[in-house]
């Protein structure tokens, strides 16, 4: 046997790959260290807020038990307190407000997106912005003294025509001819539906904004392929741009789920509180978490300052799983759809 020679291999210095380092300036180092600084404060404030709710409403639970959440009354006078009602009014206000945004919110960003001129596409952002930045109290008082009055008629009519849906029934003669100048009237003023008009006012313009942004980024040249092959500009947009922003669609969605389960001031200046879980959406008298504690918390006792603080952490457990899941959905959607035409 012969031995096989070793093969030596014979590398020049220039043939050599050079080893790249980074080296962070000064800036970048004090941009990382301020960024990191900031997530940490803010992980730290919303952890402090969890812990002390959760510290507050030790009391609650430890009295009333799981109780708590199954009774529908509330009724500090008599110890007789739960929350299965105002989460119940919640949800259904939040749903109802989702109901009426998305579909504004998904035609709105399409239209900036991929209808608007180009020179009316950073207007109509700047619009949609301000909305934002509008109070809530404003939109209360817009639905409340502008809103409503035709709100009524509406669920007059949805009440006449489908109240063998459940959801649309409400307990009054909905054929008395005078509907709306006797006690009839109060059946439908002060609904979750009258207020779930208010808070789709303010998540319209959350929902709007992360949606346009999403269907901004769908490939250019996956869309100007669809048109070259002869597709109008709906069939574009629904062959590529709605399946690129799926995700964005859910993700900005669920952010308007997040926002609109802790609206508060305006729910407040528009609903009829009572405490009663009930499906009937247009029927007065409605409560939710967030008004229940605007409502009640200046006039709470110790006692009933720890059930409304319980209430509160239910609430802001709520809040933050929403938000949690719609932020890891918008973040996966960037840039990772794929587009079939």
């Amino acid at each position: 046997m012969t031995a096989v020679p070793e093969l030596v291999e014979d590398v020049s210095e220039e043939d050599r790959p050079r080893v790249i380092r980074s080296r962070e300036s000064l800036q970048d180092r004090l941009y990382l260290n301020a960024v990191r600084a900031t997530g940490l404060l803010v992980l730290a404030i919303v952890s402090s807020i969890g812990i002390f709710l959760g510290v507050q409403s030790i009391p609650t639970l430890r009295h009333y038990g799981f109780g708590f959440f199954t009774e529908s009354r509330w009724l500090p006078s008599q110890d007789i307190i739960g929350i299965a009602a105002v989460v119940v009014g919640t949800i259904e206000v939040a749903l109802l407000a989702l109901v009426v945004a998305v579909p504004l919110s998904v035609l709105t960003a399409l239209f900036i997106s991929d209808w608007a001129p180009a020179r009316l596409r950073p207007s109509l952002i700047r619009l949609v912005d301000m909305m934002a930045a509008v109070p809530g109290i404003v939109f209360g008082l817009w639905v409340l003294f502008v809103i409503q009055p035709h709100a009524t008629e509406v669920a007059h009519w949805l009440s006449k025509h489908l109240g063998w849906f459940p959801l649309f029934h409400v307990r009054t003669d909905v054929d008395y001819p005078i509907w709306n100048q006797l006690p009839g009237y109060p059946s439908y003023a002060g609904s979750a539906f009258i207020a779930a008009i208010a808070v789709s006012m303010m998540i319209f313009p959350m929902a709007t904004s992360v949606m346009r942004e999403v269907f901004s980024e769908a490939p250019v040249n996956e869309k100007e392929a669809a048109l070259a092959l002869g597709a109008t500009r709906w069939a574009m947009v629904r062959t590529v741009v709605l399946p690129f922003g799926r995700s964005g669609m859910v993700g900005g969605t669920m952010l308007a789920l997040g926002r609109a389960l802790g609206e508060t001031i305006s729910v407040v200046l528009v609903i009829s509180q009572t405490f009663e879980i009930k499906p009937y959406v247009l029927e007065a008298g409605t409560s939710t978490i967030s008004s229940l504690i605007a409502s009640s918390f200046k006039e709470a006792s110790a006692a009933q300052l720890s059930a409304l603080l319980t209430a509160g952490f239910v609430l802001f457990c709520m809040t933050l799983v929403v938000n949690s899941f719609a932020a890891v959905i918008v973040s996966r959607s960037r840039g990772r759809e794929v587009t079939d035409l």
